[in-house]
């Protein structure tokens, strides 16, 4: 009988940290989701911008749960684009948050880079995708 190789990375990424990594997606796409479907839906004359931002950022981050919970490269592809998206819009968003106030009257969830939740937002993305990169990499060996 021959013996079995390595875990391969679709087992391999949603094992052990990649289980919390989908777990704190997951907390994070309802909160963001709900924040963002509420305030637009109470709110929206007050700042839409910010609202839909959030609502957006949590479609980033169900996605992103998704891709780390299925199994496969598709799926990985897609939580490494999906984690790319995040850090780019937190990165943006922290940015203009910080120098240009005014663009966001209301926090989004990406605003002064997470600063509202702990720095999550800004921690998250750069985990997921050393994660994506690290599984990938035992893939290729």
């Amino acid at each position: 009988m021959p013996e079995t190789s390595a875990p391969t990375a679709a087992k391999t990424l949603r094992t052990g940290p990649g289980r919390l990594l989908v777990a704190v997606y997951g907390v994070f796409a309802l909160a963001a989701t709900a924040r963002g479907s509420y305030q637009l839906a109470t709110r929206f004359d007050e700042a839409p911008a910010a609202y839909a931002l959030s609502l957006f950022a949590g479609v980033v981050y169900l996605v992103a749960a998704v891709g780390l919970a299925r199994a496969g490269r598709t799926s990985r592809r897609v939580a490494l684009v999906s984690c790319a998206v995040e850090m780019a819009g937190v990165l943006v968003v922290g940015t203009a948050s910080v120098f240009w106030p005014s663009v966001f009257p209301e926090d989004t969830v990406w605003s002064g880079f997470g600063s509202g939740y702990l720095f999550i937002p800004l921690v998250l993305p750069a985990l997921g995708l050393w994660w994506i990169l690290r599984v990938h990499r035992m893939d290729r060996d």
